[in-house]
């Protein structure tokens, strides 16, 4: 692919909002190889350096939620340089930590600083594309995150080789200030705020409830949001049902968590395709059902005690590549109207998701049912969940526009 192409379909401020985006998931997936050697150095179980990836996802939930009444106020790169060196000065100390609770909370301050990119890559691309447009940024951004479970394993367990975990934290610093240079060179302001604009902590509640009782934008939200619980389910249950239950050994279980990374990557590449003759309405509505129809064969053939693991690594996959043009889609929806509060609507949605998927990781952890049967059932409620808010809200809007015209009418 020549250069000017490769620019076209992936362009310089997209591709920058991509690793802006990677950074937070990046930050989890390079260290999981470490948690041995983290537990042996700081003198404690494995068990118990488990607790830094439990806070670093908390900080994440939390961290987003301040970043979008900030960037709505002050513009998107100002509270970017903030977080970004937040991010950097925590990555920092996490290298030179020597106890689990100083690098337990070094963890934390680093998820906080590194939600902003999340958020404010969402709230720029709404700044700068239609909702089609939107989709198809989205669908690209879906690339990076797709890659990220792939390789950082993968890489971490390079990095853990030749300069031990501390390392890894050393590279992660590195990425956050080759982040905030490429940031502060190449990216434009795509929000500047009014000059008698004031941010206070009721506007930015009254703001977020307001969010709360839109009921387009909550659709939207809550169609990706119930899929994305299915999605953690997904990451949470699927070792036990891979490697214990069906006996695949566990330096091969990475082959079959590629695979579906691989499927979640493929469909976001053939939603950038297809938004933008379709339009992201029409491909949400049709391929909705794919993970409903998935989660349902999958729970059938587990009750009937069908055990082939093909078959369930075949519904696992449809799965993941409807998600990868159901996120998007969804997304570039709900963004579609916010404007001026882009930055609180994509701070809004992200918590909402994040907190829906830790409950999904934690269903299949706390019911006690036989076999695979905790993970397909939360993979069916969860599809059923997204499908009945998408359909439910059809009605809605059917409705309220007769009712509407029926009004104007008289």
């Amino acid at each position: 692919m020549k250069l000017s192409k490769l620019a076209s379909f992936f362009p310089g401020w997209l591709f920058l909002l991509a690793m802006l985006t990677a950074l937070s998931p990046l930050s989890v997936d390079l260290y999981l190889p470490a948690f041995p050697a983290i537990a042996a150095s700081l003198n404690v179980d494995s068990s118990q350096v488990q607790i830094t990836l439990a806070v670093y996802l908390l900080g994440m939930s939390i961290g987003q939620l301040l970043y979008g009444p900030l960037s709505d106020h002050f513009g998107r790169k100002p509270p970017l340089y903030f977080g970004l060196a937040l991010y950097i000065l925590a990555s920092v100390a996490c290298v030179f930590a020597n106890d689990l609770t100083t690098l337990t909370l070094a963890r934390f301050i680093q998820a906080l600083g590194g939600s902003s990119g999340v958020v404010i890559s969402r709230a720029v691309i709404r700044d700068r594309t239609t909702p089609a447009q939107g989709a198809r940024a989205f669908s690209l951004l879906m690339l990076a995150l797709g890659l990220a479970p792939i390789l950082a394993p993968l890489v971490g367990g390079f990095l853990l080789y030749i300069m031990g975990w501390r390392g890894i934290f050393g590279v992660l610093c590195a990425s956050g200030i080759a982040l905030i240079i490429g940031m502060h060179y190449t990216m434009q302001e795509t929000h500047v705020r009014k000059a008698d604009a004031r941010l206070s902590l009721w506007g930015a509640l009254t703001q977020y409830l307001d969010l709360l009782g839109e009921w387009q934008f909550q659709k939207y939200v809550l169609v990706g949001g119930m899929l994305f619980g299915g999605m953690f389910a997904y990451v949470a249950g699927s070792p036990f049902v891979v490697i214990e239950l069906y006996g695949v050994p566990a330096k091969h279980f990475g082959w079959f968590f590629g695979i579906n990374a691989v499927g979640m990557i493929a469909g976001s590449q053939f939603n950038a395709s297809l938004v933008t003759r379709y339009g992201p309405e029409t491909l949400l509505g049709t391929v909705i059902w794919v993970p409903f129809i998935a989660s349902l064969v999958a729970l059938t053939a587990t009750l009937l005690s069908l055990d082939s693991l093909v078959l369930l690594m075949f519904c696992l996959f449809a799965f993941m590549t409807s998600m990868g043009i159901l996120g998007p889609n969804a997304m570039a929806l709900a963004m579609a109207n916010q404007g001026h509060r882009a930055g609180s609507a994509s701070a809004l949605m992200g918590a909402t998701q994040f907190l829906i998927g830790t409950l999904g990781s934690m269903a299949v952890s706390l019911v006690t049912l036989p076999g695979a049967l905790p993970l397909t059932g939360v993979l069916l409620f969860s599809a059923t969940a997204s499908l009945m808010v998408y359909q439910f809200g059809r009605v809605y809007k059917g409705k309220h526009h007769a009712r509407r015209t029926s009004v104007e009418n008289n």
